[in-house]
């Protein structure tokens, strides 16, 4: 019986220490065309960041300064300055890689003929739907295979799953798997029993065992689909540049049919292309890591990313939850590259598809990010991952500071509309000091403000429409302008919504709470309306009371504020219709929000939902673990052979779960009864443990029979 993973190579993976770094072991450039620094793109992304910023503070003081600055307005000025800093930088970025795109950017390579490196392409898993992984990873092994170099690869699927029908169903068809793909591949398995350091330790597990037969490794998420010229062409790049330790892709978003994911997909493939441009010419090799479709150089990453764990407790403390952004600032502290190549192509993801969805998924990363706040000071790093931790940061704080800046100015009309002047200030004064400002100039402020927010989805319009074969495949010009319109505005509904549900975690994070680790929920469908409303209820009510108070003090308040109000008074139903099917199929229907990769859909991910369906069709991923154990005799040979070596345990150790689950299933009189009494933790450790499952298949087939005996 072919084993479910080779021959164990071990790579030693050391804790690296982030207070101490002896700077003469960083290595040296290899090949001197990596010493350039992008200067250039540097001083227009900082400088013009800079300089939109200092003007944006000079025109923001000259706002509040009409009769004197009081305190409120300062904390007004400093809240402002905080969140305008954080969209001139973006805006800055996103200019260089509208330029870039329109004249610089090369084509697609070729695809190479030949290889010499061996690759190991992961895919973690965590209580996923079968089907769908499996398909995928099918779908790429056979593309690869197809290239004439698909004996450099090997496919691992790298399970954490907990649930232990899920862990079956995972057997059952890499059993299928392997069967289907003679000949075309090699694809193993390995179940981890404890989930030590999540995705981060599941990636270090293989790596410590198995990284020395592979030179690199592509990293999957479960969501991922990557074409044989992408994964080839990655595999080419990193044997081609020696000093490169990670090249990451731009991944899009494909398979998506709801009205919010539907919005996501058509911002990411519009947008995305701009953003990631940017983000690539001023980094250079002082790039990010963005955890999946992305090829890694092995032993330089065993060498220099060992994660330690943080001093103290979740939420700050623990495992590092978002490891690829300290992986990438680890292997460039090492002397190795971090880059991207947008646009190479071929490499897609998945959304969430619902704003509760990506809620959720939020609360996860907000955490992640926020944790690296004891990260980013580590000794040795380079100011460009310190820069890369800030704006993961930023990201999140972004929220909290939008949501402050909001309630000051609140105030601020409150205060200048029904509360006397505030007489006794730090200076001397003849005369009250009241919250006064330049009306026209604030809204002028406003009308720049959202100018510099939403250059960059213009500048994505821009390059779609300019590009035949994007703007055709997209529906024409009308279309995209049309669908860049409905993004927009959704987006600008949705806007407070996220900004209250960000912040909630935010401070939620603060006060020490820490998330959970839930599987993403990947398919298309709805919510109960129930928990639609139990979510969203406090948004409402914050909305009307927002409305009702600027009612009170100025209509022109409410014009202003009328985007934010209208999306909280909303909440409900927009985030009901977020994640409806039926919302966006009629839209895909009128050609809005339409992108080239579902006009003409990519080879490979018709090949993955066809055999998805199909895997679908098995009922592997509805059928109870122990009925399929107990059921197949020739599948319960493949399963117990796959388990671990258990090592003995020590005298006097009792495993609860185990204990339980033999107590009960000596209890049982059929194996009905037993799977009726067992509990999920006990399911796991039957599974786990040859003699009970021996105990197991001894049971009767019915009650009824037992009852007959007796």
């Amino acid at each position: 019986m072919q084993p479910s993973m080779p021959a164990e190579q071990p790579l030693a993976m050391p804790v690296q220490s982030l207070s101490r770094f002896d700077k003469s072991t960083r290595r040296s450039w290899q090949e001197a065309r990596n010493r350039t620094i992008p200067w250039l793109s540097r001083l227009v992304v900082f400088g013009g960041g800079l300089a939109i910023t200092a003007y944006g503070t000079w025109q923001m003081y000259r706002v509040v300064d009409v009769g004197g600055v009081t305190l409120l307005e300062w904390v007004l000025l400093v809240l402002f300055v905080a969140n305008f800093s954080w969209i001139a930088l973006s805006f800055a970025s996103s200019v260089v890689g509208f330029v870039w795109l329109l004249f610089f950017a090369p084509k697609a390579p070729d695809l190479p003929s030949s290889l010499s490196a061996q690759t190991a392409i992961v895919m973690p898993i965590y209580n996923e739907a079968t089907a769908r992984v499996f398909g995928a990873l099918q779908a790429i092994c056979e593309d690869v295979a197809r290239t004439g170099v698909g004996q450099h690869f090997d496919y691992f699927l790298l399970s954490d799953t907990t649930d232990p029908d899920v862990w079956i169903a995972e057997e059952r068809a890499y059993v299928a798997l392997r069967e289907r793909l003679r000949g075309k591949g090699r694809v193993f398995y390995r179940h981890r029993s404890k989930n030590t350091s999540r995705k981060a330790g599941n990636i270090a597990d293989f790596v410590t065992r198995w990284g020395g037969a592979y030179e690199h490794m592509v990293v999957l998420d479960a969501d991922s689909l990557m074409t044989a010229h992408s994964i080839v062409s990655l595999a080419s790049a990193m044997e081609a540049d020696q000093d490169a330790g990670i090249i990451q892709t731009l991944p899009l978003i494909i398979n998506r049919n709801t009205l919010f994911a539907r919005l996501q997909q058509f911002a990411a493939r519009v947008y995305g292309p701009v953003i990631a441009a940017g983000l690539a010419v001023w980094m250079g090799r002082d790039g990010n890591y963005w955890g999946h479709n992305a090829i890694i150089r092995t032993a330089a990453f065993a060498a220099h990313c060992g994660l330690p764990d943080l001093r103290g407790r979740p939420p700050f403390g623990g495992h590092i939850l978002s490891h690829d952004f300290v992986e990438a600032a680890l292997i460039r502290r090492a002397g190795y590259g971090v880059t991207m190549l947008p646009v190479l192509g071929g490499s897609f993801e998945e959304s969430p598809p619902s704003l509760i969805d990506v809620g959720i998924r939020d609360r996860r990363w907000c955490q992640g990010n926020l944790q690296h706040i004891r990260v980013m000071f580590a000794r040795g790093f380079h100011l460009a991952s310190r820069q890369h931790f800030a704006n993961g940061i930023m990201g999140y704080m972004a929220s909290p500071l939008w949501m402050a800046q909001l309630l000051v100015g609140i105030v601020l009309v409150l205060q200048s509309t029904y509360i006397r002047p505030e007489y006794f200030t730090q200076d001397f004064s003849l005369f009250p000091a009241w919250p006064r400002f330049d009306a026209q100039r604030a809204l002028d402020l406003f009308a720049i403000t959202m100018g510099f927010l939403l250059a960059p989805k213009l500048f994505g319009l821009i390059i779609a429409i300019v590009q035949t074969p994007i703007r055709r495949a997209s529906g024409g010009a009308i279309r995209l302008i049309l669908s860049a319109l409905l993004e927009v505005i959704m987006s600008a509904l949705l806007a407070p919504i996220m900004m209250l549900v960000q912040s909630g975690s935010v401070m939620q994070i603060l006060f020490g709470r820490d998330t959970g680790w839930s599987p993403q929920r990947r398919d298309d469908g709805s919510i109960p309306m129930r928990d639609i409303v139990r979510r969203h209820r406090s948004h409402v009510v914050l909305g009307a009371a927002t409305l009702a108070a600027g009612l009170l003090i100025s209509p022109s308040l409410v014009a202003w504020m009328s985007p934010t109000v209208a999306g909280l008074l909303l909440a409900i139903i927009l985030s009901w219709a977020s994640g409806q099917l039926s919302i966006g199929l009629f839209l895909k229907r009128l050609g809005l929000l339409m992108t080239p990769e579902e006009t003409s859909v990519p080879p490979i991910a018709q090949r993955a939902n066809a055999l998805a369906l199909d895997l679908a069709r098995t009922g592997y991923d509805d059928a109870d673990g122990l009925l399929a154990i107990y059921d197949d005799p020739s599948f319960r040979d493949i399963h117990e052979a796959f388990l671990p070596v258990v090592p003995s345990r020590k005298r006097g150790d009792v495993d609860i779960e185990r204990a339980m689950a033999a107590a009960k299933l000596t209890e049982a009189a059929t194996i009905d009864e037993a799977c009726s009494w067992l509990k999920r933790k006990e399911r796991t450790a039957v599974l786990t443990d040859r003699a009970l499952i021996d105990m197991m298949v001894r049971l009767g087939g019915q009650r009824e029979q037992a009852l007959t005996s007796d």
